[in-house]
């Protein structure tokens, strides 16, 4: 792994200051709560107070989707959402809802929403100040459920209107890539892969001018933290470095609070630069194992949870590429499949600087950028551990319970399966296999006992092989290296069928969605959302959805416009 170029040390410029807050915001909007606001351990100029902006009065909101997972998780129900007053709560309208009484205990620790403020990379190329252009903080929903400990949830709007950060921009999200976002978040959920969760869409018949006229949406997205790289990276190019180290400890307190027990200041920061290394190294692996391109990974991008965050141009591998770009904006690859592991290691460097004040404080300047170096370069070891376990899953090489590090050491075939799974994606490329139907289909192969075994498996996976002589000798390099793992067939078969999905969310089963959206018709959104949320399991009744794309989806293309 390379890195093609760094972030240059900081500073690079001061960004503007920070805007003042609305003058209208003052009073009471929304929850009570009892309890301490979220807002008072972080730095005073890290969030604006300000009002959402309600749908024109011509344009009522209504209901287009709801995640009853989310809601359960967040003690409420889909009904208590799909009330007129919660309605409006959830597309910006300023005023309070009340839900019933005791759901109300500690639903929000916040006393205004707010639009918080961070900086970043975008294209490799510093942005200067961004910020929360179009969402707004609700507040906090905090739990305390049977058996477990507490749990704290962020409850934001996306597309609530102008904040101080909208650069110009109208501050609103339009219907298409909303409900591009609620699908994809909850499928992501569905596949296992740590996701900010989309909670509700609200729909409103006014227009939103893009590439052309488009109608408003609002989706609820829910997450312990919306906390960026780019917040760090704000601070640090500010040279605002008690505010920065006042940043990283709340961070570290509410959600890494392992870390507490060690001495404060570089050596928790060490443990907690190297708990987000990793974090992040397993989050792109599990990306990449399910053919999942995120399309626009710049610092301001990526969780400080290791959370996938920000759905815009993204997209499911259909036919497999190793350069397979999805976001039409990105013209020079730069978010191609294959690069995103290397981009992962770019923007924890840039990290890595914004966070060099907190190691400095104790050492000499040179010695802090020799450690945060080393951890740094931790990355590609971690990554390239977690792409393996993955890839050894998904051929059946690796039961669901068993440890790579052991596999690998008692294995003497290591290095030959690497090979093997690195020759098969490179067939798979040059055959235009599609990458989610090569591998389950490889999940349910006969085992090579079974009478007419070999012949069931060329027509099996004939569909996605060039040349048949090569497919049959292909599948006796498999069969050998798999039977050789020591696990016995169906209980492969089990393991493989659990990290293998059958569905994803291709680009034109999000577009049909759309398509019907636009007509008011959203029983496609509901349909594709319970399909996605079990994307494991064989769901016949929804066998369709499976499918390849048919080849009017070759012309689709998302960009950055939303």
């Amino acid at each position: 792994m390379t890195r093609d170029s760094t972030p240059r040390a900081f500073p690079y410029e001061c960004p503007p200051q920070l805007q003042e807050a609305p003058s209208d915001c003052q009073g009471d909007w929304g929850w009570q709560h009892e309890g301490t606001d979220i807002w008072a351990s972080l730095p005073s100029d890290f969030a604006t107070p300000l009002l959402p902006t309600p749908f024109p009065a011509t344009a009522a909101p209504y209901w287009v989707a709801g995640s009853e997972a989310v809601a359960t998780r967040l003690g409420w129900t889909l009904e208590q959402l799909q009330t007129p007053a919660a309605i409006a709560y959830l597309s910006g309208n300023p005023t309070p809802w009340d839900p019933p009484h005791e759901q109300r205990d500690n639903l929000a620790a916040c006393d205004w929403p707010r639009a918080t403020v961070y900086s970043g990379h975008q294209f490799g190329v510093w942005a200067g100040q961004l910020g929360d252009g179009r969402a707004l903080c609700l507040g906090e929903r905090r739990l305390q459920l049977p058996g477990h400990p507490p749990h704290s949830y962020e409850i934001q709007l996306k597309g609530a209107g102008k904040t101080p950060y909208s650069r110009g921009g109208d501050g609103r999200a339009v219907l298409r890539s909303s409900i591009r976002e609620f699908l994809c978040a909850e499928a992501m959920a569905g596949l296992g892969i740590p996701t900010v969760r989309a909670l509700s869409l609200i729909g409103g018949d006014f227009p939103v001018f893009r590439e052309t006229t488009e109608t408003a949406a609002v989706v609820a997205r829910v997450a312990p933290s919306f906390i960026r790289f780019g917040h760090f990276e704000h601070y640090a190019a500010r040279h605002q470095h008690r505010e920065l180290e006042q940043l990283a400890d709340f961070v570290i307190s509410r959600h890494f609070p392992h870390l507490m027990s060690l001495d404060p200041g570089y050596p928790r920061y060490q443990a907690w630069l190297e708990q987000i290394i990793d974090d992040a190294a397993q989050l792109v692996a599990q990306w990449q194992s399910v053919g999942f391109c995120h399309g626009v990974l710049n610092t301001d991008n990526m969780s400080i949870l290791g959370l996938t965050l920000d759905y815009g141009p993204f997209g499911f591998l259909d036919q497999f590429a190793w350069g397979h770009i999805c976001n039409h904006s990105d013209t020079q690859g730069r978010y191609a499949y294959a690069a995103q592991p290397d981009i992962f290691y770019w923007n924890l460097y840039a990290l890595g600087q914004a966070l060099l004040p907190l190691f400095s404080t104790q050492q000499p300047q040179h010695a802090a950028q020799t450690q945060v170096q080393s951890i740094l370069d931790t990355f590609p070891v971690r990554y390239r551990q977690a792409m393996q376990q993955r890839w050894w899953a998904k051929f059946g090489f690796l039961s669901a319970t068993q440890a790579l590090a052991t596999a690998v050491k008692t294995d003497p075939q290591a290095t030959e399966r690497d090979r093997f799974i690195q020759r098969t994606l490179n067939d798979m490329e040059s055959a235009s296999s599609d990458f989610t139907l090569f591998f389950r289909t490889l999940s349910r192969l006969p085992a090579p006992h079974a009478p007419l075994a070999l012949e069931q498996c060329v027509t099996l996976l004939a569909p996605y092989w060039a040349n048949l002589t090569q497919l049959r000798a292909w599948l006796a390099d498999y069969q050998h290296l798999r039977q050789a793992s020591g696990q016995d067939w169906a209980t492969q078969q089990t393991a493989m069928l659990r990290c293998n999905p059958k569905y994803i969310l291709r680009n034109h089963l999000a577009e049909l969605a759309i398509q019907a959206a636009h007509n008011r018709d959203f029983s496609e959104i509901a349909r594709l959302l319970s399909v996605l949320r079990h994307p494991y399991d064989e769901q016949p009744e929804y066998a369709a959805y499976a499918s390849a794309p048919p080849a009017w989806a070759q012309t689709l293309a998302v960009s950055c416009s939303s």
